[in-house]
This record gives C-alpha cells, structure tokens and sequence, in this order.
C-alpha cells in the first residue's frame, strides 16, 4: 500500500499524457486547513484522502482507466476570504472535477455558497459539523461524511448523563462550528435535565485566556464543556483553567480530540473525557492498518471520513459514467446507501468493477457511511478517555 502513495505523485507528472476511455485524468481538490487552528490532524485527513485516490489510480478501474490527481488547498480553516480564492484556484485554476473538504463549518459555508454552487461543483466535506450546513442552499452538490452537530450534542448529553455529571460551564470557539456545536449541546443537556451555568464565547489566537476563565470558574459546574479548537483557544482555555486550578474535568468534543493533546497537557487530563466521529465496524480496522503501511494515523480525527469522501466522489463517477459533477451529483446516495453489496476499505477497486458491471453496491467505508436526509452521515461516535497521560477510546456510540 506504501507504493499506492508514490503512484499519487507519479500520476501527477504523467497523467497528461495518458489517455484512457476518454476520461485520462480525474482531479479532485483538496481543501483543508493544513495551517490554522486545526492543523495537527489535516495531514491524515488529507493522507485519507489521498490514499483513496491512489487506490483507485492503481486499479485502473474508474471509467475506462482514467487515473486521479490530488490537487491541495488550504482553507486555514477559520478564513473564509482566504479559503474561498484557495477553492476559486482549484476550480478555475487547476480545473478540480470535485472537492474532497472543506473541513471547519465556516469556510466549508462560504466555499459552497460562492465556489461549488457559482460553478457546478459536488463538494463532500469529512469534518463540517455545523447544523447550519442541513439546511443550506446547496443545489445537490454538498455531502459530508461526518455528522451533524445536532447528533453530536445529544452524544454529549448521554456521555455526560452516564458520568452522573448534571451541572457544566461551557465555552465554544467564536464561530458556525463554535456556536452550532455549543447551541446543539445547550438544547439537549437542558431538555435532558441537565444544568449550562454558563455558555460563553472565546476567540482564538489570544495569549491570555484568564478572563475567560475566570467567568466560566465564577459561574461553576462539574466539568467544563470546551468546543473549541485544539491548536488553538481550546487548548489555550484548558491552559488557563489548570494553571489557576479553576476546573481539572474537562469535556472534549470532535474540535479538540487530537494527538497533541496528549503532547501538552499528558497526565494533566487524566479523567478527562469526550468523543468524535469513529465506528468500530469491520472498515474502520481495516482502514488503520492501510493507514500504517501507507506511513500515517487511521485512528486520527476524520481521517476516516475523508477517505470515505474521496471514495464517494469516485464511485459516483463510476455510477454516473462521468466525472461531471452535473451528473454524479445524483448518484452519491446510490453509492453511499443500501441495498448493495457492501464496499469496505481496500475494496475500492472491487466497487468500481461492480458499478462497471451494473451490480449495487453499498458504501460502508471506513467511518460505516450511511447518507440521511441532506446528504450528511447518520453518524457514529467513539468516546474516549484519559488515563495515564494519553487518551484511547472506551466505547462506541
């Protein structure tokens, strides 16, 4: 599999020259914020991605034998001016046939609105959570493979309930993700009994979060629920909060699960706690260990939904018999949902033979795709843990 990841880069400098049924490169667009406050865990996300796309280059199986190119872009995550112009390259520079990304809510809303539906292009993100992003215009062209904030609060609300934690302070990052997340939470803890002493904003990039802090400790609560970002003011809150002895619980949603944590804070969360989107099906073991022979981390946050998104694109062009997204763009669901036979990691090749041949099949992927409703996932989370200076996971939801 470490030879699939060459192949991606050999593609690159061959592929206009090949011509295959027509169709000889296919070129998806990747948009993440590889700088920004999510920057520790865009380089698997992106490796997901990637490592789909040379999975199905290496088959020689999607239409006629066309091969498929990563083209890189940079949302920074938290700039939409910056994250639009890094799409509007892709479309009208590098001519993308899709988008795998955005990652963040905010940019992801203001790529859909003023690049995917300015020119026709399918965008499937496998990280924008916000609920904001149901409900958007979107002219069939937006998917994601990560679930709604809306599912997400109501994860927390269980974690929090099974715990017998009935009181919390809250914080969110000043932004679409930030105040969905801390909106959706709020709704289900309150409608479930439970107590938000505070809900507060928080702005990213400040040095010194004590203010902050102090209000959320001045309000109280057993634990306080961070959505934040973790390269960012997440972590800067939880700083504060530790140093001056204010809260020593904290909750983490799907923003702030990264290796990093592990890197600066260690045994300081033992007994901390949270969730992302994770399943334990048969596609997610399988999608670590080519993760591992592909040299980066499967169990990394929306690693998995991004290869799932890049798959989707491919398959949909298989089903649709094109990559123009004016015609694949119906052809997600087909993919993504039963009945069919069931595609897992590894088998990309296999569900494209199968389209090929006019049999169903049934996307289940690494993060066990199911579509609902507007085009996003039905969702599964993994609750984790610290212990012992690190987090793992200690069940699945």
């Amino acid at each position: 599999m470490k030879n699939l990841l060459l192949a991606t880069s050999a593609v690159a400098m061959m592929a206009g020259g090949v011509q295959a049924g027509g169709h000889s490169e296919v070129k998806i667009g990747v948009i993440l914020g590889f700088t920004g406050p999510l920057e520790s865990i865009t380089p698997a996300m992106g490796a997901g991605a990637e490592l789909a796309m040379a999975e199905v280059t290496e088959s020689g199986a999607l239409l006629g034998g066309a091969t498929v190119t990563s083209v890189r872009g940079d949302s920074t995550c938290i700039d939409a001016g910056a994250a639009t112009a890094a799409a509007e390259r892709l479309v009208t520079s590098d001519n993308v046939d899709a988008i795998m990304g955005a990652d963040c809510s905010g940019v992801t809303g203001a790529i859909l609105q003023n690049v995917a539906r300015a020119n026709g292009v399918v965008m499937i993100s496998p990280s924008a959570t916000s609920p904001g992003l149901s409900t958007a215009e979107d002219d069939g062209l937006f998917f994601r493979t990560a679930p709604s904030d809306a599912r997400q609060g109501v994860i927390i609300t269980e974690i929090l309930q099974d715990r017998d934690v009935s009181e919390v302070a809250l914080t969110y990052t000043n932004n679409d993700y930030g105040k969905g997340l801390a909106d959706a939470f709020q709704a289900a803890f309150e409608a479930a009994g439970g107590t938000v002493t505070i809900s507060a904003a928080h702005e990213d990039g400040k040095a010194d979060y004590s203010a902050e802090v102090g209000a959320l400790a001045s309000a109280g609560g057993e634990v306080l629920v961070v959505a934040g970002y973790v390269d960012q003011g997440g972590s800067g809150i939880i700083r504060s909060a530790l140093d001056t002895g204010a809260f020593d619980t904290f909750y983490l949603p799907d923003g702030m699960v990264g290796a990093v944590l592990n890197e600066n804070f260690g045994a300081e969360l033992n007994g901390s706690f949270g969730a992302y989107p994770g399943t334990d099906n048969a596609g997610a073991s399988m999608f670590v260990d080519l993760a591992a022979e592909a040299g980066f981390d499967g169990t990394s946050a929306f690693a998995p939904e991004s290869y799932d998104a890049a798959a989707l694109i491919m398959l949909a062009m298989q089903a649709a018999g094109s990559k123009d997204p004016a015609e694949f763009k119906d052809h997600v669901f087909d993919v993504a949902n039963a009945p069919g036979i069931e595609i897992l990691p590894g088998e990309l090749a296999r569900g494209l033979e199968l389209i090929a041949a006019g049999e169903d099949i049934d996307y289940v992927g690494a993060s066990a795709v199911e579509l609902i409703g507007p085009g996003e996932s039905a969702g599964n989370y993994q609750e984790i843990e610290f212990a012992d200076g690190v987090y793992s996971t200690i069940n699945y939801r």
